[in-house]
This record gives structure tokens, C-alpha cells and sequence, in this order.
């Protein structure tokens, strides 16, 4: 589904959807989306017998990054309750996809996020001096990241 164009794409507009089982949508948009990142590690070889005095580079295990989710707190508790059925051992793996919009809001880019579980939740920083936006990030382990 990927779109070449000339210019890139601005990096705020997008969906998530986090595999909430409840229709698929998201219940809030999230503000920001960060650690998408896909790392492949790698073995230096070398054969005794190799004529040459040097070693290679064997592609080995790949791993994701950890992905972490940044929205307003609106009073939706799915994400907090995901972490606590994943600490009481009731381990529910989910699939998410996140989604590059375009300025007409026509998707051009998915990231799709295989086996995502929750790792860390951070709630928002109260501070009575401040307007700010009270923000909540859940912080996701994931097996896979595949793009599309």
C-alpha cells in the first residue's frame, strides 16, 4: 500500500489501531508513536581455512524495538486493564497497525506490529502550575515489525 511521491509526509497525521477487540478503532486518537525500529544482529564468522586473514558477517536473530503509545487521558481505562491482565498472567498478544496519512487523510504507509504486549505504563504528570495536556504513554514489547 506504500505511495512514492517526490515530497515526503508530514509525520502528524495517523491512526493506531490497537487490536482493543472491540471493533478494531481505537478509543482515542494517540499523540505520539515512537521506537518503531527493526534491528537485525549479526555473527562474525571466519572458516579456519579461509585463505583470507578476515571475518564475515552472518545475518542472525532479528528483534523490534519497543514501541511506545503517547495520548490524552480521556477516562478510557482499555489500555491500563491490558496491563493488568498481561501482570496477572492472563497474557493476551495483540496486533496492531499504525497508519500514515496523507493531507486529504487517504492512508499511504502501514506499519503493521506483530505480537505486542504491554511492558510499562506511565500516567500523566500532574502539575497544578501548568495548562497542560494530562498525558498517559504505554510502553509495548513487540515480536514483529512489518511495513506495507
Amino acid at each position: 500500500m506504500a505511495i512514492l511521491r517526490d515530497d515526503p509526509y508530514g509525520a502528524f497525521n495517523f491512526i493506531v489501531d490497537y487490536g482493543a477487540g472491540d471493533g478494531g478503532e481505537a478509543a482515542a486518537g494517540f499523540s505520539e508513536v515512537t521506537g518503531l525500529a527493526s534491528e537485525i544482529e549479526y555473527a562474525d564468522y571466519r572458516n579456519g581455512n579461509d585463505p583470507e586473514n578476515h571475518v564475515r558477517r552472518i545475518p542472525g536473530l532479528h528483534k523490534a524495538g519497543d514501541v511506545t503509545l503517547k495520548r490524552g487521558v480521556i477516562g478510557d481505562l482499555r489500555l491500563f486493564e491490558w496491563l493488568k491482565q498481561t501482570r496477572q498472567g492472563d497474557v493476551q498478544p495483540r496486533d496492531l497497525t499504525i497508519t500514515l496519512l496523507d493531507e486529504k487523510r487517504s492512508p499511504v504507509l502501514t506499519w503493521s506490529l506483530r505480537g505486542a504486549l504491554p511492558k510499562k505504563w506511565v500516567g500523566p504528570m500532574l502539575v497544578a502550575k501548568t495548562g497542560e495536556v494530562a498525558i498517559e504513554e504505554l510502553q509495548l514489547v513487540v515480536e514483529q515489525i512489518d511495513a506495507k
